[in-house]
């Protein structure tokens, strides 16, 4: 079970740190995504926090958002910095069991997910 929280409501420049609680399974055998939704839009791609603690994201967020995890917490972040208004969105986190070598996750593999939190951002 995946568990987001600490979206809401933010002026452009400001920050949020969004968290991912996953219960169940074996919490450092999982690649984490999170993905995220604006209405009219397909579900895209934020960032991967693969098992080694490795990060990618994608271009539009390089440089702004930061992704880590803490196996003791069972824990997954994303620190969101100089966010924009084109951030607004619904975000999801997601999981996959993978291997050690595996880092890939897609919003439609065979993932958990979490119930998505809200992210509001005002220009």
């Amino acid at each position: 079970q995946l568990q987001a929280s600490g979206g809401g409501l933010v002026q452009a420049g400001g920050s949020l740190r969004l968290s991912c609680a996953i219960s169940g399974g074996t919490f450092s055998r999982y690649t984490v995504g999170w993905f995220r939704q604006a209405p009219g839009k397909e579900r895209e791609p934020v960032a991967t926090i693969c098992r080694s603690g490795y990060t990618d994201y994608t271009d539009s967020v390089k440089g702004r958002f930061t992704g880590s995890r803490d196996n003791a917490k069972k824990t997954v972040y994303l620190q969101m910095n100089s966010l924009k208004p084109e951030d607004t969105a619904l975000y999801f986190c997601a999981a996959r069991n993978t291997i050690q070598s595996d880092c890939s996750i897609t919003a439609t593999g065979n993932n958990y997910w979490g119930q998505g939190t809200q992210v509001t951002v005002s220009s």
